[in-house]
C-alpha cells in the first residue's frame, strides 16, 4: 500500500487537488440556466476536475521506462 502512495503520489495529490478545485468551479461559477453538460451538477463537475487534475499532476510523475544504450 505505501509502495502504491509513494509511486502514484503526485497522480493523487491532483486528483484531490482537482476534485476541489471542480466542486468549487460548480459551487461558485457554476450555471445559471442548468443547460451546461460539465457544470450543471456537482458530479460532472467534481469528476472533471479529477481526471484534469490527475492528467495535470500525472506530468511530474517519473517514467520507469529505461532507455537501453546499444
Amino acid at each position: 500500500m505505501m509502495n502504491f502512495l509513494v509511486k502514484y503520489k503526485f497522480g493523487l495529490v491532483g486528483i484531490l487537488v482537482g476534485g476541489i478545485l471542480g466542486y468549487a468551479y460548480y459551487h461558485f461559477i457554476g450555471c445559471t440556466t442548468g443547460s451546461c453538460a460539465i457544470t450543471s451538477k456537482p458530479f460532472n463537475s467534481t469528476a472533471y476536475g479529477m481526471v484534469m487534475g490527475y492528467l495535470m499532476f500525472s506530468v511530474f510523475q517519473k517514467s520507469k521506462i529505461k532507455e537501453e544504450h546499444v
